[in-house]
């Protein structure tokens, strides 16, 4: 368990905070492309680390990331007009460019300079991978772009989604680096899901509930290993990558496409919960898609016109008691995104983690924590480069492998647990 203090420190990300100005040091998602789908379309709305900001795309197709409230009386600049390379409040018609520099007062004369004396808070905001991502750091440590091998594949061998989470964002992440659950929250899901079914791993999940974990250090941030026994007296190995702060990589199921997420606060109590699939040596498949915008694997279903959730807190996650005592569904909630995320909420905007009693089972969790919190401390004493800048430690996959109990999974998967252009993942 953690102490009080402890945990505040990782769960609070708004400015000036420590894990805040963690967040701030890397790229950020923080729309889908498609919501900026072309130059002049209406600004969004973004809350990110609890900064409220509005994005838009100006006539030259370049992309803002400003304050949402005009200088002048605080308006909202979500009800702006986009027009003419700018953002023109419709209370007075102040106008501001990507990079919130003021360009025109209508009230006041042109020689009077007075525009160019006004100017909001800007982040950078680019595309990459049908993502649109800030940075939110000192100007000048910004890092390069992200390499992350989902959004540099073609768009036709990726889909991004993402869903809003009423949690705080380290409770819905420490479920991403928890693979123990998935032998039970997940079971019904792991041979019916479409995106999941016929891999052979599939039943070494289901056949042994008490997985081994080994944790190690990687450059980036942890090799989370869960053991499970395989035939003739070998180990089924499952390797999640997990990156500081909070990207994760699954480890893939036969040959199915490699998923994973970002967990992005949104304030202290919500965040956005990123979900990504990709294969790096083909397409996706018409099914594959198919079943991915219907909600399958780790998406979902929404409520029509938002990224929430269509089962959430307010219907239940529309729990299926009848499904659970039929065994037909080990929670009766339907969907692996939604039975991560209906748990992770009960949980309360914020757990009291000085009340947990953890297990071995939950050493990737453990050692997340402290890695957050070291590289935390280390950025600001010692002003020192955390893991996860650097773009060899977003060249990363997870892995799936059966390997004899004398072969250390770090050293036997080395190879497989890299970026290999032109290579299929490592898969059971």
């Amino acid at each position: 368990m953690l102490r009080k203090e402890q945990n505040d420190l990782l769960t609070q990300t708004g400015p000036g905070t420590s894990m805040g100005r963690l967040f701030r040091a890397y790229w950020t998602p923080v729309l889908l492309a498609s919501e900026l789908p072309q130059n002049d379309c209406p600004p969004v709305r973004v809350k990110v680390l609890s900064e409220r900001l509005v994005a838009f795309r100006d006539s030259k197709g370049r992309y803002g990331l400003i304050d949402e409230f005009c200088p002048h009386r605080g308006a909202s600049l979500w009800f702006a007009r986009n027009e003419e390379c700018g953002l023109r409040c419709p209370y007075h018609g102040w106008k501001f460019d990507v990079n919130g520099q003021c360009l025109e007062v209508p009230s006041e004369p042109d020689e009077s300079g007075f525009a160019k004396k006004i100017r909001l808070k800007s982040y950078p905001l680019i595309e990459r991978g049908g993502m649109l991502w800030t940075y939110m750091g000192p100007p000048e440590q910004q890092p390069p772009l992200p390499e992350w091998e989902f959004a540099l594949v073609p768009a036709e061998q990726r889909f991004v989604s993402k869903r809003l989470q009423e949690s705080n964002w380290l409770q819905a992440m420490e479920g991403g680096i928890d693979s123990s659950h998935v032998s039970f929250l997940h079971r019904g899901n792991i041979n019916s899901d479409p995106l999941f079914k016929g891999a052979k791993g599939n039943q070494y999940n289901l056949n042994d509930a008490r997985p081994v974990f080994e944790v190690v250090e990687s450059a980036g941030g942890l090799y989370i290993g869960a053991r499970r026994n395989a035939e003739n007296g070998n180990y089924y190995w499952r390797i999640t990558q997990y990156v500081v702060p909070s990207f994760t990589m699954i480890a893939p199921r036969g040959g199915h496409t490699v998923h994973g997420h970002f967990w992005v606060p949104i304030d202290d109590e919500n965040c956005w919960t990123w979900s990504y699939d990709y294969h790096p040596t083909r397409k996706i498949t018409n099914a594959e898609r198919r079943a991915m915008e219907e909600g399958k694997g780790v998406h979902c279903k929404y409520v029509p016109g938002t990224f929430r959730p269509l089962a959430n807190k307010d219907n239940d996650y529309l729990m299926d008691r009848a499904a659970q005592r039929r065994g037909d569904s080990y929670s009766g909630i339907e969907g692996i995104a939604i039975q991560d995320g209906s748990l992770q909420e009960s949980m309360g905007p914020i757990i009291d983690r000085t009340k947990e009693n953890l297990v071995s089972t939950d050493n990737g969790i453990i050692m997340a924590r402290h890695r957050l919190m070291r590289a935390a401390k280390e950025l600001i004493e010692k002003g020192k480069t955390p893991p996860g800048v650097d773009l060899a430690h977003q060249r990363v996959r997870s892995a799936a492998v059966i390997l004899p109990p004398d072969r250390p999974f770090k050293d036997a998967a080395r190879e497989e647990l890299t970026v290999r252009p032109g290579m299929a993942p490592a898969s059971v």
